[in-house]
């Protein structure tokens, strides 16, 4: 026994030793591991929180929370005097709100519910909407299958579009009218996106339908009875070609500009501005959008709505245009292209301030020669080009003076037939050559002296002239007069803030046209708009500044009232170039363009002019051109009033008439300027002109 419990007592003693020293270490190792695991999963969670926090957090508010936008009225257009010319016309309409993973199947059953209250029209349903709206019912879908045979384990996906293939090739297949009626407003629902609001029905609807739809309207989730806008134009539609259109929630977003307008905030049937002021203002006009917050529970239903921002309506333009001047002006264009006959193709004018650049008015027609049709264009006047004829001449003898040929002491030639390369050119009193005479710059703008204009361009090129000789001046030429043309707005954009101007038309400048060197001298070769011409003659009649044209006046703001609020900004003029000339040489000009209508020369070209009040200054303007194989001409004009305090620039051109054609171009002018007078400027603070110098500056005037 004394044994037994010695073994017992050794043996425990052995045991104590080991199981003292294994358990701890054991114990440890399992806390080590457990430790880095936690240290593990607290770096991993420190590292997502610091590196992608942000991100996250925005996930979750992107998911359980979102913006709704409505649209606000787009800002309006207004006459330099306050007339409104682009309003907002509203219109009753229903509207459709798309909630959050709405299924194709609601939208059925809320379009057909609707369809029951509202019709709408059905031309633009397409047959792919048609039959997407009759398969989105299960039973029409079910029975279209049954005529179907299908691949083993094929997916719902593949059963639909097999049932729509099959649907769009049975020519039997045709939806009854109440059917399209409500598979269009289907198609308009399916094309909104969530929380997005689309228009149903956007005008002319009913008052019947505005009380069964409001009274159902509890029925039919996300169905709204609301208002809708287009432009209309209360004093007329001539002035449109100049404001440019906007698209209607029917067309949506111009397909073209759809990815970069999206990425804007516009929705795919928003109303955006497709061309000239509409276009090129739209983010003055557009407004900003209304916006909602929603809050969206786990089960896609809006728990809270919150009204972040009531929207502000479109800032408003105002223009330079003086719509009541506009509209005589379109008229007395119109009335002058009714009276051209023959193979004329359109009038155009253009009347603005030539020291501020204001586009007062500017109007024109054009015209099928074939069918004798107008059509209203007032936007001809800076993308039509035309050969102009002789009102250039003012910018061929500044140029000559700036080059230095002549002077203005020592500017006299001999107006005498030029004859090169076996081609003779002259003046058009001057053919034969027996009236050949001496002209200084002044006289040979006052009789239109081409004779004139030609040797100052071989003087500027360098080239010594000699009667019959071959005409061996350098292609230089062309560079050097379209370079001094361009000074002064010919042949180069002129800036104005309407997209799509065009900057003229040159001729070959190659050796083979060397001879037409001569006749762009004297406007028979490049073409160039009306709108060039205006600057053109602006710059000589404001001491020598080249100014952008410009419509628009200011961007204003709106009253609590909605009329015409506090200006916002102005648009100040900009200055594009000052020519380099002195100022004996802009005086020399200035007599020539004076002495047209008021000197004494037998050959002088505005005589019908001197019967304006106040006096006005001018250069008139004929090209022989040619329409169709058929000899033409074209008459043009550019002017300023008055001549010793420019006030107004007044510029046309009547391209193709018939050769015999005179002055139809001066009784247009005769006719613009006592609108202008009449209605823009009154003339009772003005007093008559005296022979025109360069006198000092114009101040700003109204209009």
């Amino acid at each position: 026994m004394k044994n037994f419990y010695n073994r017992i007592s050794n043996r425990s003693k052995r045991s104590d030793g080991p199981t003292k020293s294994q358990i701890p270490f054991r114990l440890n190792f399992l806390f080590i591991i457990v430790a880095l695991l936690f240290a593990a999963l607290i770096g991993q969670l420190a590292y997502l929180q610091v590196m992608y926090g942000s991100q996250f957090k925005a996930e979750v508010n992107q998911t359980d929370t979102t913006i709704e936008t409505t649209n606000v009225q787009r800002g309006m257009i207004y006459d330099s005097n306050g007339k409104v010319l682009v309003g907002n016309k509203s219109h009753q309409a229903i509207s459709y709100t798309k909630g959050v993973n709405v299924l194709s199947t609601d939208m059925y059953k809320i379009a057909n519910r609707l369809g029951t209250y509202l019709t709408v029209s059905t031309s633009s349903l397409t047959p792919r909407q048609a039959i997407d709206y009759y398969l989105t019912d299960t039973d029409n879908l079910k029975a279209v299958e049954k005529k179907l045979s299908f691949p083993k384990n094929s997916t719902a996906s593949q059963r639909y579009d097999k049932a729509l293939a099959y649907l769009q090739k049975d020519a039997s297949f045709k939806l009854t009218k109440s059917q399209r009626n409500a598979a269009t407003i289907f198609a308009k629902m399916s094309g909104a996106y969530a929380l997005s609001t689309t228009y149903i029905k956007d005008s002319g609807v009913s008052s019947q339908e505005i009380a069964e739809i409001g009274e159902h309207l509890s029925a039919m989730p996300g169905v709204q009875v609301g208002t809708s806008w287009s432009r209309n134009y209360p004093n007329g539609s001539s002035i449109k070609s100049i404001i440019g259109t906007v698209s209607s929630e029917k067309t949506g977003l111009p397909s073209d500009k759809i990815n970069e307008l999206l990425a804007q905030g516009y929705s795919r049937n928003d109303s955006v501005g497709q061309s000239y002021l509409e276009q090129e203002y739209e983010s003055v006009l557009r407004g900003t959008k209304a916006q909602k917050q929603v809050e969206v529970a786990g089960n896609n239903t809006v728990t809270k709505e919150v009204k972040k921002y009531g929207g502000q309506k479109g800032d408003n333009l105002q223009l330079t245009i003086n719509s009541s001047f506009q509209s005589k002006l379109q008229s007395l264009v119109k009335s002058a292209e009714a009276g051209a006959g023959g193979n004329s193709t359109g009038t155009y004018a253009v009347v603005m301030n030539p020291n501020t650049g204001a586009v007062i008015g500017m109007a024109g027609v054009d015209r099928n020669p074939s069918t004798g049709k107008t059509t209203e264009n007032a936007l001809g006047t800076i993308n039509s080009d035309i050969v102009m004829g002789s009102v250039v001449k003012g910018a061929m003898v500044s140029g000559a003076l700036m080059k230095g040929v002549i002077t203005p002491t020592n500017s006299t030639l001999t107006d005498m037939p030029i004859t090169v390369g076996g081609v003779k050119k002259a003046s058009w009193f001057n053919h034969g050559g027996g009236a050949n005479m001496a002209v200084n710059a002044a006289t040979a703008l006052e009789v239109s002296s081409n004779s004139y204009m030609m040797q100052l361009a071989m003087k500027e090129a360098g080239f010594n002239y000699s009667d019959g000789a071959a005409l061996t001046m350098s292609t230089k030429a062309f560079d050097i007069e379209r370079g001094y043309f361009n000074q002064f707005g010919l042949g180069v954009k002129t800036g104005i803030d309407l997209p799509g101007e065009s900057s003229g038309l040159e001729g070959s400048s190659s050796k083979a046209h060397i001879g037409n060197a001569l006749d762009l001298a004297f406007g028979n070769y490049d073409a160039y708009t009306v709108m060039q011409v205006a600057q053109y003659m602006s710059t000589v009649a404001n001491g020598g500044t080249r100014i952008a044209p410009h419509v628009v006046q200011s961007i204003r703001g709106t009253k609590s009232d909605g009329t015409l609020g506090a200006v916002k900004s102005n648009v100040s003029p900009k200055v594009l170039n000052t020519i380099g000339m002195t100022k004996a040489q802009k005086d020399l000009v200035k007599e020539g363009l004076y002495d047209v209508v008021h000197g004494t020369n037998t050959y002088k070209t505005g005589a019908e002019l001197a019967s304006i009040s106040p006096g006005i200054s001018a250069k008139t303007g004929t090209a022989q051109t040619y329409y169709k194989g058929n000899e033409t001409v074209t008459l043009s004009l550019a002017s300023y009033a008055p001549s010793n305090h420019p006030q107004v620039v007044v510029a046309l051109a009547m391209p193709n008439l018939g050769v015999n054609a005179e002055d139809n171009n001066m009784k247009l002018a005769k006719a613009i300027y006592a609108a202008y007078w009449k209605s823009v400027q009154s003339t009772s603070t003005l007093t008559n002109p005296t022979k025109a110098t360069s006198g000092g500056s114009a101040q700003n005037t109204n209009g």
